[in-house]
């Protein structure tokens, strides 16, 4: 996953209504709701089916680290589609989606200004449209630079054109070196 991938992620945990299950028991039971089998979740988290049936019963407590993330990372990515979805679709057609990234921007401009990229650090609401296109990207696979040059458009229509009102000779915005980048909507 890239850096704008994880932060649609953090915005979308941001988005539950009630708390994911927090005891290993009760984590595998979702678990095996959700998949239906103890083998299927053990695939899913790369152990064994008795494993997976040991966590339900209670009678291996502390299972490693690195098959505790899974188990989270699970269930997390499993809870609340409705209202993740909902929250989306509401970004998408409505909403909008707020970007806050500390990143170097740099951009074409007309001869006669500085187009030298600098670190900014940015808090920009764009229109539902840029959310609209941000997810479809997402759903379909597209790298973290894709994703960039979605939001790099909007960056230049909404922040430096400011809706076509001021500097209407940049051409083309690029993110590079982000610092931080973090959603909302």
């Amino acid at each position: 996953m890239g850096q704008i991938d994880d932060a649609i992620e953090r915005a979308d945990r941001e988005a539950f209504t009630r708390e994911p299950p927090k005891t290993l028991p009760t984590r595998i039971n979702y678990l095996l709701k959700q998949l239906g089998s103890a083998k299927a979740v053990a695939a899913e988290l790369g152990v064994t089916a008795d494993s997976v049936n040991r966590y339900r019963r209670g009678a291996r407590k502390n299972p490693p680290k690195d098959i505790t993330a899974k188990i989270d990372a699970a269930v997390r990515s499993r809870w609340q589609p409705l209202v993740r979805k909902r929250r989306r679709k509401q970004a998408a057609a409505t909403g909008g989606i707020t970007v806050e990234t500390r990143a170097r921007f740099g951009y074409t401009a007309p001869i006669g200004t500085t187009d030298d990229g600098r670190f900014r650090r940015l808090t920009v609401h764009l229109p539902a449209t840029y959310a609209q296109r941000l997810f479809d990207a997402r759903d379909a696979g597209a790298d973290d630079q894709e994703m960039s040059r979605i939001i790099a458009e909007g960056f230049k229509d909404i922040y430096f054109q400011d809706g076509g009102s001021r500097a209407t000779g940049i051409s083309d915005v690029a993110i590079n070196d982000i610092d931080y980048l973090d959603l909302d909507f």
